[in-house]
């Protein structure tokens, strides 16, 4: 097996042009080639490694360190900052697994912590377990930089943008600039953008943390999630707190996900356009209210969106005028499957006030397109629509 740490020696060179994103996530955390062996190495399924003497060298225990975790995290780290080698990624068994090693690895008893109140729904759980210990928590809307006005005396500003469900955005240099201004740390969800379309750390965040089950792999098969940081002391905390939680990824999952990313820039770019397609059919639509996707140049979150991502994501979310008459329209869908998560190759939907958890109304729906012809799909919606009527 060769050294997976080692660099990879693809890529521009000195004096060359940065690659694009589709040959940065096709060459994302490639090893150096050795003859006879594959591109990307299998996966590593070890408890333990031979370890004589001292316990010196990359690899000692699996809850540690794996060599393919190795692989994967390069790969994260070169597409959330490319080229930039101070900057450490590691990988997660989830997305809340990744969430939660920011949040109590950084914050203690007596700590202020800044939340978005219109985030992934999980978010209550965590609020209500940091004020258990003991961490004052204050919330705001993600929309026009709310959470600016509760920052004084925070230890951490938790951003989501766009958030899920809603599709607000916020301006996340705005807001890291505020924060660090107080002395507090700046953590960016980025499951919904992807590294292909925004880099919080480059927009002056301290971490960028991602749901990997979502668009980073998207095929619907992979539960895995990410942090990357620049912060070495903070990143060591994050670190110690995967080591103590024992919350680490598969060797299995951890090498479909590498895999995956190959195909990153192809997905993201086809689901990016056709999400626009079907957000210009939605907005003819009188039945359709609340209409939402950051793509479009009416939408309020548009002039901020275009300003710091690059593609603008492959969910839209609107309202239609009842409960019925969303369950009737997801019960027409035939190229959309009914499903809660969101990013991956076959379209999904679902009415969100199912669960409960979102402050949405009940007709709220939030379709994640996929890779499918763009013409079927957006045929495929309008027709939903049109059987589901009264």
């Amino acid at each position: 097996m060769s050294d997976p740490t080692k660099d990879s020696g693809h890529g521009a060179g000195a004096g060359e042009a940065s690659p694009g994103d589709g040959t940065r996530a096709v060459r994302a955390g490639l090893p150096e080639p050795v003859k006879h062996e594959p591109t990307l190495p299998g996966p590593v399924f070890a408890a333990h490694f031979h370890l004589p003497g001292d316990p010196t060298g990359p690899y000692t225990y699996g809850r540690d360190e794996n060599p393919t975790w190795t692989l994967l995290e390069r790969a994260i780290g070169e597409l959330e900052a490319p080229g930039q080698d101070d900057v450490e990624t590691l990988v997660f068994p989830s997305g809340m697994a990744a969430i939660s090693s920011v949040l109590f690895s950084q914050l203690h008893t007596g700590d202020v912590a800044v939340l978005p109140n219109d985030g992934y729904q999980a978010l209550p759980l965590v609020r209500a377990q940091l004020e258990a210990y003991g961490i004052e928590v204050r919330t705001a809307p993600t929309g026009g930089d709310a959470q600016l006005d509760l920052l004084d005396g925070a230890r951490l500003l938790w951003i989501e943008t766009p958030s899920n469900p809603g599709l607000d955005v916020c301006d996340v240099r705005r807001l890291a600039e505020a924060a660090h201004a107080r002395g507090a740390l700046v953590a960016v969800d980025n499951t919904l953008a992807t590294p292909l379309g925004q880099r919080p750390l480059e927009l002056g965040a301290d971490f960028t943390v991602a749901s990997g089950t979502k668009q980073l792999t998207g095929h619907g098969d992979i539960l895995l999630g990410y942090v990357a940081g620049r912060d070495a002391g903070a990143m060591a905390s994050v670190r110690r707190w995967r080591k103590i939680a024992g919350a680490i990824a598969g060797p299995m999952e951890a090498w479909l996900a590498h895999r995956s990313i190959a195909t990153l820039q192809l997905r993201v770019d086809r689901q990016n356009a056709t999400a626009l397609m079907l957000a210009q059919a939605l907005r003819e639509r009188p039945e359709v209210t609340g209409l939402r996707y950051p793509g479009l140049p009416d939408d309020p979150s548009h002039k901020i969106a275009s300003q710091q991502m690059r593609r603008y994501g492959c969910v839209v979310s609107f309202t239609l005028p009842s409960r019925a008459r969303a369950d009737r329209f997801l019960d027409g869908l035939r190229l959309v499957d009914d499903a809660t998560s969101f990013g991956g190759v076959r379209s999904t939907a679902e009415r969100r006030g199912r669960w409960g958890g979102d402050a949405v109304p009940e007709g709220f729906v939030r379709l994640s397109v996929g890779a499918e012809d763009p013409a079927d799909l957006v045929a495929d919606v309008l027709h939903a629509l049109d059987e589901s009527a009264d």
